[in-house]
């Protein structure tokens, strides 16, 4: 047994996050124009009558809480899925928007904004679902919906989505920035209602996968050789893929467009605990939540920047370093 697939190896990493992210949770929650001490936030947050000022009370409940959820919960969502789709299509550059999911709530956002901001969310949501489909809908009659024609007919869906989403950029004139901004992902203004929402759908997809993490360690293995290990892949597939395109799609529609930590969160954490789905998937969950935590305080640190042109600033060379890994065999 290798040392990093020990039990003790395994608890220490975990421990050694779950610090990692508590530390990152106090400090989203204290740090800002008004500094407030930790003993004051949790009194704020637990006590039913806290003793702090009503600016305070203001900010920790309605401000910084929902916004340090909604990244948690985003971060979280996006990075299981990353993980689900990387086991279940055996590729490991795949990510939660490799079937064009971004591209579709990318689309559905821009044709509600340019309508005059109706139901934007909820736009982005259904052109996120309705890409999903798309996709099936070719690898199906392209070569019965393998793992290879998942991946090749979500790229064409996605390339055809994006230009979509430049034509309403030409045609929206003064609403154009709206757009643009949408586009790069923020928890600006977020709410813990659909911080909620998102927080639901990774916690189902992640249910889902842990109990069946077995069955995904064999189908990563390759296209076809699950069958051989008694596994019934088509079924698990589908039903995988469906929920990992859903909470993958929830985030993007509530909060834009927020690449790479689907790529890397998952990457990282394989890198440390090794391939097994089941420790896999939960450190991917904390380590998702951490990352996109980290990254939503430095955007907000560095002056409300859109969190998305953070995450893509470090999972860029990130992702440029995983596919040399890759092209160069390494495991």
């Amino acid at each position: 047994m290798t040392l990093r697939g020990g039990f003790r190896f395994r608890l220490i990493f975990f421990a050694v996050l779950l610090l990692i992210l508590g530390i990152v949770v106090l400090w989203r929650l204290q740090a800002g124009d008004m500094r407030i001490s930790p003993a004051a936030v949790a009194e704020i947050l637990f006590s039913s009558s806290p003793e702090a000022t009503p600016q305070e009370i203001l900010v920790v409940r309605s401000i910084r809480f929902p916004r340090l959820f909604a990244s948690l919960a985003a971060g979280a969502s996006l990075a299981v899925s990353g993980a689900v789709l990387q086991g279940v299509l055996g590729n490991p550059l795949a990510d939660p928007y490799t079937l064009g999911i971004a591209s579709g709530a990318a689309l559905g956002a821009s044709v509600g904004i340019h309508l005059g901001g109706i139901w934007v969310s909820g736009a982005a949501f259904a052109g996120a679902l309705a890409a999903l489909g798309l996709a099936f809908l070719l690898s199906w009659r392209a070569r019965g919906a393998s793992s290879i024609s998942m991946v090749l007919s979500g790229i064409v869906v996605s390339s055809i989505l994006s230009a979509g989403v430049t034509l309403f950029k030409a045609l929206s004139d003064e609403r154009v920035s709206a757009i643009v901004l949408w586009l790069m992902g923020s928890f600006s203004g977020a709410s813990v209602e659909s911080a909620a929402a998102v927080f639901c759908g990774a916690v189902l997809l992640f249910a889902a996968a842990e109990w069946w993490g077995r069955e995904l360690d064999a189908m990563s293995l390759g296209e076809g050789r699950a069958f051989f290990l008694g596994v019934r892949e088509k079924r698990i597939k589908i039903t995988l893929l469906v929920l990992a395109s859903l909470a993958a799609a929830l985030p993007a529609a509530s909060f834009g467009i927020i690449g790479f930590v689907g790529l890397v969160g998952p990457h990282l954490v394989r890198l440390v605990l090794g391939p097994s789905h089941r420790p896999l998937l939960a450190a991917s969950f904390l380590g998702g939540a951490l990352l996109l935590a980290g990254a939503d305080g430095a955007a907000r640190a560095l002056g409300e920047l859109p969190v998305g042109v953070i995450t893509a600033l470090a999972g860029g060379p990130v992702f440029c370093w995983i596919l040399v890994r890759q092209r160069g065999g390494d495991p």
